[in-house]
């Protein structure tokens, strides 16, 4: 099937990032290329994208899409985590702004054979990147009770995280849980019937929890934010989309630890600490999708934009 993934905030971003011409610019979560299609139509012949992806299937689609701008474009097969790495690899001291949209592409959810759906039967995957070893059929399958049970509370916020945990593990015994439907349905019979029906769909939870585990996409997050805005130059931008509250938390303590001056007590009468702002919030409050954007792609219902530009 075709790589087809709706930009969510795109009018947002590209206000956010306000793109110089000549600027070094990195999509470290490529997808289909939508974003990156905004930068690159903003840029100069002297200006530069770097498109970061760990899905090869997203960075053929984006290179496709990107293919009239193959001059000042440059494609790497990786986690956006590797931005260090990838910068010194490239010989770039700096760029001017950076782009991260944290959510799962429309084209991995609606693709039977990637696993991430519940809605669909699949084998059980949910990689980003398919060269990956760990599988959502091996947490499904190996990880012990208190393993998942840890998973589903942190990464799925699931309230029934204990109940599903057993389920899976009494299933299990008697024959490997092999596709999405298969754990779909264990997640429903653990559930009672007031939250099978409360409208909401009650694999959610526990999808998205399997998803993060299986992609680690919190553990290098806040490091990864980091790296990324020190690589900025002075007056560049990283605007960060997130999708859930999880994410969204780390990238609002990290923008305010960014931003906050003195962290004396209050009961000094002299700063001590020596402690100035790194950057300046470009969004004084998070940017949600207006409501033409919700009629016309629901899955930026939950997406927040939040932006900080260096000192």
């Amino acid at each position: 099937m075709e790589f087809l993934h709706k930009s969510v905030l795109f009018d947002e971003c590209m206000s956010a990032l306000n793109i110089s011409p000549d600027g070094i610019y990195v999509d470290g979560t490529l997808g289909g290329g939508g974003h990156s299609l905004g930068i690159c139509e903003r840029l100069s012949k002297k200006g530069r994208l770097i498109g970061i992806d760990r899905d090869k299937e997203a960075l053929k689609a984006a290179s496709d899409r990107l293919l009239k701008y193959k001059n000042v474009t440059t494609f790497v097969h990786s986690n956006y985590s590797e931005i260090e790495n990838i910068l010194s690899q490239l010989n770039i001291e700096g760029i001017d702004g950076a782009l991260l949209d944290l959510g799962v592409s429309s084209y991995q959810i609606d693709n039977p054979g990637r696993g991430f759906s519940y809605m669909k039967d699949a084998p059980l995957d949910m990689r980003m990147n398919r060269d990956d070893s760990l599988s959502a059929y091996t947490v499904v399958n190996e990880y012990d009770r208190e393993s998942l049970i840890h998973i589903l509370r942190e990464y799925g916020e699931e309230k029934m995280a204990a109940k599903i945990a057993s389920t899976i593990i009494k299933r299990r015994t008697a024959k490997p849980i092999e596709t999405t439907l298969e754990l779909a349905d264990i997640i429903k019979s653990a559930m009672p019937p007031a939250m099978r029906n409360s409208g909401s769909n009650p694999c959610k939870r526990t999808f998205q929890a399997i998803r993060i585990e299986v992609n680690q996409e919190l553990e290098l997050l806040k490091d990864a934010l980091t790296a990324f805005f020190n690589a900025l130059k002075p007056g560049g931008v990283l605007a960060v989309i997130t999708f859930h509250s999880l994410e969204d938390r780390i990238v609002k303590t990290l923008f305010a630890s960014l931003t906050a001056g003195c962290i004396c007590s209050k009961d000094l009468p002299v700063c001590v600490c020596g402690n100035k702002p790194k950057g300046e919030l470009v969004l004084r409050k998070p940017v949600t999708a207006t409501k033409e954007e919700l009629d016309d792609n629901t899955r930026s219902h939950s997406a927040k934009l939040r932006a900080i530009r260096k000192f």
